[in-house]
Protein backbone atom coordinates (compact mmCIF):
# COMPACT_ATOMS: atom_id res chain seq x y z
CA UNK A 1 0.00 0.00 0.00
CA UNK A 2 2.96 2.31 0.75
CA UNK A 3 5.06 1.63 -2.40
CA UNK A 4 2.41 1.75 -4.61
CA UNK A 5 2.72 6.06 -4.16
CA UNK A 6 5.80 5.75 -6.54
CA UNK A 7 4.18 4.19 -9.50
CA UNK A 8 0.50 5.15 -9.58
CA UNK A 9 0.71 7.89 -11.42
CA UNK A 10 3.04 6.37 -14.15
CA UNK A 11 0.18 4.87 -16.54
CA UNK A 12 -2.52 8.20 -16.46
CA UNK A 13 0.05 10.96 -17.69
CA UNK A 14 -2.94 11.36 -20.71
CA UNK A 15 -5.99 11.70 -18.38
CA UNK A 16 -4.42 14.93 -16.17
CA UNK A 17 -3.13 16.22 -19.69
CA UNK A 18 -6.68 16.14 -20.99
CA UNK A 19 -8.77 17.74 -18.08
CA UNK A 20 -6.02 20.28 -17.34
CA UNK A 21 -5.24 20.91 -21.14
CA UNK A 22 -1.43 20.59 -20.59
CA UNK A 23 1.20 19.40 -23.27
CA UNK A 24 2.64 15.87 -22.93
CA UNK A 25 5.44 17.42 -21.78
CA UNK A 26 3.84 19.28 -18.94
CA UNK A 27 2.55 16.10 -18.31
CA UNK A 28 5.79 14.30 -18.20
CA UNK A 29 6.83 16.16 -14.84
CA UNK A 30 4.48 13.94 -12.65
CA UNK A 31 7.21 11.47 -13.43
CA UNK A 32 10.28 13.42 -13.29
CA UNK A 33 9.49 15.00 -10.37
CA UNK A 34 7.70 12.11 -8.89
CA UNK A 35 11.45 10.67 -9.39
CA UNK A 36 13.14 13.58 -7.72
CA UNK A 37 10.60 13.16 -4.61
CA UNK A 38 12.02 9.65 -3.90
CA UNK A 39 15.35 10.48 -4.45
CA UNK A 40 15.13 13.81 -1.45
CA UNK A 41 12.94 11.11 1.16
CA UNK A 42 15.89 8.51 0.05
CA UNK A 43 18.45 11.69 0.87
CA UNK A 44 17.03 13.35 3.57
CA UNK A 45 14.21 11.21 5.27
CA UNK A 46 15.21 7.27 5.08
CA UNK A 47 18.60 8.47 7.76
CA UNK A 48 15.55 9.49 10.32
CA UNK A 49 14.53 6.26 10.95
CA UNK A 50 17.86 5.59 12.91
CA UNK A 51 17.72 9.25 14.79
CA UNK A 52 14.03 9.18 15.75
CA UNK A 53 11.29 7.37 17.24
CA UNK A 54 10.31 4.78 14.46
CA UNK A 55 6.41 4.46 15.43
CA UNK A 56 6.40 8.26 15.84
CA UNK A 57 8.03 9.02 11.95
CA UNK A 58 5.83 5.93 10.45
CA UNK A 59 2.83 7.79 11.15
CA UNK A 60 3.87 11.13 10.27
CA UNK A 61 5.44 10.33 7.00
CA UNK A 62 1.57 8.18 5.54
CA UNK A 63 0.06 11.17 7.01
CA UNK A 64 1.63 13.57 5.17
CA UNK A 65 1.48 10.72 1.94
CA UNK A 66 -2.23 10.63 2.58
CA UNK A 67 -3.22 14.48 2.91
CA UNK A 68 -0.52 14.76 -0.43
CA UNK A 69 -2.53 12.45 -2.30
CA UNK A 70 -6.06 13.95 -1.46
CA UNK A 71 -4.38 17.24 -2.45
CA UNK A 72 -3.72 15.89 -5.57
CA UNK A 73 -7.07 14.29 -6.06
CA UNK A 74 -9.10 17.59 -5.64
CA UNK A 75 -6.35 19.44 -7.81
CA UNK A 76 -8.36 22.41 -9.32
CA UNK A 77 -4.93 22.88 -11.40
CA UNK A 78 -2.14 21.80 -12.78
CA UNK A 79 0.25 22.99 -10.28
CA UNK A 80 -1.36 21.21 -7.18
CA UNK A 81 -0.34 17.79 -9.09
CA UNK A 82 3.08 17.91 -9.53
CA UNK A 83 3.58 19.55 -6.14
CA UNK A 84 1.44 16.63 -4.50
CA UNK A 85 3.40 14.06 -5.77
CA UNK A 86 6.94 15.35 -4.94
CA UNK A 87 5.63 15.44 -1.41
CA UNK A 88 3.84 12.23 -1.82
CA UNK A 89 6.82 10.60 -3.51
CA UNK A 90 9.52 11.67 -0.81
CA UNK A 91 7.04 10.90 1.84
CA UNK A 92 6.73 7.38 0.76
CA UNK A 93 9.84 6.00 1.37
CA UNK A 94 8.51 4.72 4.77
CA UNK A 95 8.19 1.89 2.87
CA UNK A 96 11.92 1.39 3.29
CA UNK A 97 12.48 2.65 6.93
CA UNK A 98 9.82 -0.23 7.55
CA UNK A 99 12.44 -2.65 5.98
CA UNK A 100 15.27 -2.61 8.76
CA UNK A 101 12.97 -1.53 11.40
CA UNK A 102 10.81 -4.78 10.95
CA UNK A 103 14.56 -6.34 10.49
CA UNK A 104 15.01 -5.21 14.08
CA UNK A 105 12.03 -6.21 15.56
CA UNK A 106 12.30 -9.73 14.63
CA UNK A 107 14.29 -12.52 16.31
CA UNK A 108 17.59 -13.62 15.16
CA UNK A 109 16.07 -17.34 14.14
CA UNK A 110 13.18 -15.62 11.81
CA UNK A 111 15.07 -12.58 10.79
CA UNK A 112 15.21 -13.77 6.98
CA UNK A 113 11.33 -15.20 7.17
CA UNK A 114 10.12 -12.06 8.17
CA UNK A 115 12.24 -9.27 5.93
CA UNK A 116 11.88 -11.56 3.17
CA UNK A 117 7.60 -11.23 3.81
CA UNK A 118 8.00 -7.37 3.93
CA UNK A 119 10.46 -7.18 0.77
CA UNK A 120 7.61 -9.63 -1.09
CA UNK A 121 4.76 -7.23 -0.10
CA UNK A 122 7.31 -4.65 -1.46
CA UNK A 123 7.52 -6.06 -4.49
CA UNK A 124 4.04 -6.53 -5.15
CA UNK A 125 3.19 -3.44 -4.78
CA UNK A 126 5.53 -2.13 -7.29
CA UNK A 127 4.34 -5.20 -9.83
CA UNK A 128 0.02 -4.26 -8.94
CA UNK A 129 0.22 -0.54 -8.75
CA UNK A 130 0.28 0.30 -12.42
CA UNK A 131 -1.66 -2.14 -13.35
CA UNK A 132 -4.98 -1.14 -10.43
CA UNK A 133 -4.29 2.20 -11.33
CA UNK A 134 -4.92 1.88 -15.14
CA UNK A 135 -7.86 -0.18 -14.01
CA UNK A 136 -9.45 2.14 -11.78
CA UNK A 137 -8.74 5.08 -14.07
CA UNK A 138 -10.14 3.55 -16.90
CA UNK A 139 -13.68 2.98 -14.56
CA UNK A 140 -13.82 5.51 -12.36
CA UNK A 141 -11.33 8.15 -13.24
CA UNK A 142 -7.22 9.40 -12.42
CA UNK A 143 -9.10 11.57 -9.34
CA UNK A 144 -9.93 8.31 -7.81
CA UNK A 145 -6.87 6.52 -8.08
CA UNK A 146 -5.20 9.95 -6.31
CA UNK A 147 -8.15 9.53 -3.83
CA UNK A 148 -8.34 5.59 -3.87
CA UNK A 149 -4.46 5.86 -3.13
CA UNK A 150 -4.93 7.96 0.10
CA UNK A 151 -6.99 5.83 1.63
CA UNK A 152 -4.96 2.63 0.82
CA UNK A 153 -1.87 4.96 2.53
CA UNK A 154 -4.46 5.42 5.51
CA UNK A 155 -4.91 2.02 6.65
CA UNK A 156 -1.70 0.81 7.13
CA UNK A 157 -1.29 4.35 9.16
CA UNK A 158 -3.63 3.21 11.35
CA UNK A 159 -3.06 -0.12 11.65
CA UNK A 160 0.94 0.16 12.32
CA UNK A 161 0.24 3.09 15.24
CA UNK A 162 -2.03 0.83 16.93
CA UNK A 163 -0.09 -2.28 16.44
CA UNK A 164 3.80 -0.65 16.76
CA UNK A 165 5.64 -0.58 19.82
CA UNK A 166 7.44 2.92 21.00
CA UNK A 167 10.78 2.14 19.66
CA UNK A 168 13.39 4.63 20.99
CA UNK A 169 15.44 6.29 18.14
CA UNK A 170 19.14 4.03 17.61
CA UNK A 171 21.82 6.31 17.24
CA UNK A 172 22.79 10.08 17.20
CA UNK A 173 24.60 10.65 14.57
CA UNK A 174 24.31 13.13 12.50
CA UNK A 175 23.95 12.53 8.72
CA UNK A 176 24.76 15.90 7.11
CA UNK A 177 28.04 18.13 7.31
CA UNK A 178 26.53 20.36 9.57
CA UNK A 179 26.99 17.75 12.34
CA UNK A 180 29.39 18.43 15.45
CA UNK A 181 32.12 16.24 13.45
CA UNK A 182 32.25 18.88 10.71
CA UNK A 183 30.54 22.37 12.14
CA UNK A 184 29.60 23.79 8.85
CA UNK A 185 26.93 26.25 7.52
CA UNK A 186 24.30 25.33 5.55
CA UNK A 187 25.58 27.92 3.11
CA UNK A 188 29.14 25.66 3.04
CA UNK A 189 26.60 22.68 2.89
CA UNK A 190 25.21 23.77 -0.46
CA UNK A 191 28.66 24.70 -2.06
CA UNK A 192 30.17 21.39 -0.79
CA UNK A 193 27.08 19.95 -3.20
CA UNK A 194 28.19 22.23 -5.92
CA UNK A 195 31.75 19.80 -6.09
CA UNK A 196 29.91 16.90 -8.46
CA UNK A 197 29.88 19.58 -11.38
CA UNK A 198 33.37 17.98 -11.47
CA UNK A 199 31.48 15.14 -12.73
CA UNK A 200 30.25 16.69 -15.56
CA UNK A 201 33.45 18.61 -16.62
CA UNK A 202 35.35 15.41 -17.21
CA UNK A 203 32.95 14.27 -19.89
CA UNK A 204 34.29 15.65 -22.67
CA UNK A 205 37.56 14.64 -21.79
CA UNK A 206 36.33 11.13 -21.84
CA UNK A 207 35.28 11.11 -24.71
CA UNK A 208 38.20 12.63 -26.33
CA UNK A 209 39.88 9.52 -24.31
CA UNK A 210 37.49 7.21 -26.08
CA UNK A 211 38.12 8.49 -29.25
CA UNK A 212 41.51 8.08 -29.07
CA UNK A 213 40.91 4.38 -27.97
CA UNK A 214 42.03 4.80 -24.86
CA UNK A 215 38.88 3.53 -23.41
CA UNK A 216 40.76 0.26 -21.57
CA UNK A 217 43.53 2.06 -19.60
CA UNK A 218 41.22 5.28 -18.58
CA UNK A 219 38.62 2.67 -17.13
CA UNK A 220 41.51 0.97 -15.04
CA UNK A 221 42.44 4.75 -13.87
CA UNK A 222 38.88 5.59 -12.75
CA UNK A 223 39.02 2.57 -11.00
CA UNK A 224 41.60 3.39 -9.10
CA UNK A 225 40.80 6.79 -8.52
CA UNK A 226 37.37 6.12 -6.88
CA UNK A 227 39.29 3.36 -4.99
CA UNK A 228 41.97 6.39 -3.78
CA UNK A 229 39.33 8.79 -3.34
CA UNK A 230 37.12 6.88 -1.21
CA UNK A 231 40.02 5.99 1.16
CA UNK A 232 40.86 10.05 0.98
CA UNK A 233 37.49 10.21 2.93
CA UNK A 234 38.36 7.83 5.51
CA UNK A 235 41.85 9.79 6.45
CA UNK A 236 39.42 13.10 6.25
CA UNK A 237 36.66 12.36 8.81
CA UNK A 238 39.21 10.48 10.76
CA UNK A 239 42.40 11.98 11.02
CA UNK A 240 43.85 15.66 10.07
CA UNK A 241 41.17 16.66 7.83
CA UNK A 242 38.33 15.67 10.24
CA UNK A 243 36.96 19.56 10.62
CA UNK A 244 38.67 20.62 7.00
CA UNK A 245 35.94 19.99 4.15
CA UNK A 246 38.74 20.54 1.78
CA UNK A 247 39.62 16.84 1.58
CA UNK A 248 36.45 15.76 1.11
CA UNK A 249 35.52 18.11 -1.66
CA UNK A 250 38.62 16.80 -3.35
CA UNK A 251 37.13 13.20 -2.72
CA UNK A 252 33.80 13.92 -4.17
CA UNK A 253 35.20 15.26 -6.80
CA UNK A 254 37.35 12.28 -7.76
CA UNK A 255 34.62 10.39 -7.19
CA UNK A 256 32.59 11.90 -9.03
CA UNK A 257 35.09 12.39 -12.18
CA UNK A 258 35.84 8.47 -12.02
CA UNK A 259 32.33 7.80 -12.56
CA UNK A 260 31.36 9.69 -14.81
CA UNK A 261 34.45 8.91 -17.02
CA UNK A 262 33.50 5.37 -16.72
CA UNK A 263 30.12 5.61 -17.98
CA UNK A 264 31.13 7.57 -20.70
CA UNK A 265 33.74 5.13 -21.78
CA UNK A 266 31.14 1.94 -21.39
CA UNK A 267 29.06 4.33 -23.90
CA UNK A 268 31.22 4.75 -25.99
CA UNK A 269 32.52 0.87 -26.37
CA UNK A 270 28.75 -0.36 -26.65
CA UNK A 271 28.05 2.17 -29.23
CA UNK A 272 30.61 0.05 -31.22
CA UNK A 273 29.02 -2.83 -31.31
CA UNK A 274 26.28 -2.15 -33.52
CA UNK A 275 25.78 1.73 -35.41
CA UNK A 276 22.62 0.78 -36.68
CA UNK A 277 21.21 -0.03 -32.92
CA UNK A 278 22.59 2.85 -30.73
CA UNK A 279 19.43 3.33 -29.09
CA UNK A 280 18.78 0.11 -28.54
CA UNK A 281 22.27 -0.38 -27.13
CA UNK A 282 21.85 3.01 -25.02
CA UNK A 283 18.35 1.13 -23.62
CA UNK A 284 20.13 -1.46 -22.77
CA UNK A 285 22.72 -0.32 -20.62
CA UNK A 286 20.56 2.06 -19.01
CA UNK A 287 18.63 -0.92 -17.60
CA UNK A 288 21.70 -2.76 -16.81
CA UNK A 289 22.49 0.03 -14.80
CA UNK A 290 18.92 0.14 -13.01
CA UNK A 291 18.81 -3.22 -12.58
CA UNK A 292 21.92 -3.98 -11.16
CA UNK A 293 21.45 -1.62 -8.67
CA UNK A 294 17.89 -3.21 -8.15
CA UNK A 295 18.99 -6.42 -7.77
CA UNK A 296 22.46 -5.05 -5.43
CA UNK A 297 20.08 -3.53 -3.17
CA UNK A 298 17.48 -6.46 -2.80
CA UNK A 299 20.39 -9.02 -2.58
CA UNK A 300 22.00 -6.53 0.11
CA UNK A 301 18.37 -6.39 1.86
CA UNK A 302 17.94 -10.50 1.95
CA UNK A 303 21.57 -10.75 2.80
CA UNK A 304 21.76 -8.71 5.32
CA UNK A 305 18.90 -9.50 6.80
CA UNK A 306 19.74 -13.52 6.87
CA UNK A 307 22.98 -12.87 8.14
CA UNK A 308 22.25 -10.09 11.14
CA UNK A 309 23.76 -6.32 10.82
CA UNK A 310 24.74 -5.58 7.10
CA UNK A 311 28.45 -4.91 6.30
CA UNK A 312 28.44 -0.96 6.42
CA UNK A 313 26.36 -1.53 9.99
CA UNK A 314 29.54 -3.96 11.18
CA UNK A 315 31.76 -1.87 9.68
CA UNK A 316 30.58 1.68 10.97
CA UNK A 317 30.27 -0.45 14.50
CA UNK A 318 33.93 -1.47 14.42
CA UNK A 319 35.37 1.57 12.83
CA UNK A 320 33.01 4.25 12.48
CA UNK A 321 32.93 6.53 9.30
CA UNK A 322 36.76 5.52 8.55
CA UNK A 323 35.70 1.65 8.23
CA UNK A 324 32.89 2.39 6.39
CA UNK A 325 34.55 4.25 3.78
CA UNK A 326 37.38 1.41 3.43
CA UNK A 327 34.63 -0.81 2.79
CA UNK A 328 33.39 1.86 -0.12
CA UNK A 329 37.05 1.54 -1.34
CA UNK A 330 37.22 -2.22 -1.73
CA UNK A 331 34.50 -1.87 -3.99
CA UNK A 332 36.56 -0.35 -6.89
CA UNK A 333 39.17 -2.27 -6.60
CA UNK A 334 37.32 -5.42 -7.25
CA UNK A 335 35.99 -3.99 -10.19
CA UNK A 336 39.61 -2.65 -10.71
CA UNK A 337 40.70 -6.68 -10.02
CA UNK A 338 38.46 -7.79 -12.49
CA UNK A 339 39.39 -5.22 -15.28
CA UNK A 340 42.88 -6.89 -15.06
CA UNK A 341 41.76 -9.99 -15.88
CA UNK A 342 39.66 -9.01 -18.68
CA UNK A 343 42.84 -6.86 -20.06
CA UNK A 344 44.81 -9.63 -20.09
CA UNK A 345 42.17 -12.14 -21.32
CA UNK A 346 41.82 -9.58 -24.23
CA UNK A 347 45.76 -9.13 -24.62
CA UNK A 348 45.80 -13.36 -25.43
CA UNK A 349 42.86 -13.07 -28.04
CA UNK A 350 44.63 -9.97 -29.99
CA UNK A 351 48.37 -11.26 -29.63
CA UNK A 352 49.71 -12.37 -32.96
CA UNK A 353 50.15 -15.79 -33.56
CA UNK A 354 53.57 -17.37 -34.58
CA UNK A 355 54.34 -21.24 -36.20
Amino acid sequence: MTVGDLYYAQPLLSSPRDVFHISTVAAGTLITLTQAGCAIGVLFLMPLGDRLEKRGLITLLLTVTTLAQVAAGLATGFPMLPAASLISAATSVVAQILVPFAASLAPDHARGRIVGRVMSSLLTGILLSRTLSSLVSDAAGWRVVSLGSAALTALPAVALRAALLRHAPTTAVPYVLTGPGFRHTPVGVSLFALVGAAGAAIAPLAGHWADRELARPMTGLAFAVAAAAITVTAFAVAGFGQHSIVLLALAACLIGMAVQTTLMLDRHTIYQLDATSRAGLNSAFIATLFLGATLFLIATLFLGSALGPQLGSIAHRAGGWSAVSILGAALPLLALLYWRTEHRAARRKTAPVFG
